[in-house]
């Protein structure tokens, strides 16, 4: 049987979040890190955001930074990635 991957996500004091179950890391810059989770796509917001640490294999992600926003979609970071592109052509 196959062991299903718990996604968590913990925020300490707005300055740094934890996260598990990440499958995929799209794009990230100090302002929004858009990523994808077992639950589905994640944008997260905020200032001076860095990646602190990533492990892949293990699916888990820490950020530092002031955290403003979350929120889950259902959308692939490919998805969220081409719809942002068509409107700042």
């Amino acid at each position: 049987m196959d062991e299903q991957k718990l996604h968590q996500l913990t925020i300490f004091a707005r300055e740094r979040m934890e996260i598990d179950g990440v499958t995929n890391v799209g794009s990230f810059n100090r302002e929004e890190v858009f990523l994808e989770t077992d639950q589905g796509g994640l944008v997260i917001r905020g200032s001076d955001l860095h990646l602190r640490q990533l492990h892949v294999e293990k699916g888990k992600l820490m950020i530092n930074g002031k955290i403003d926003s979350v929120k889950y979609s259902d959308e692939t970071v490919d998805k969220t990635r081409r719809v942002w592109s068509k409107l700042f052509k």
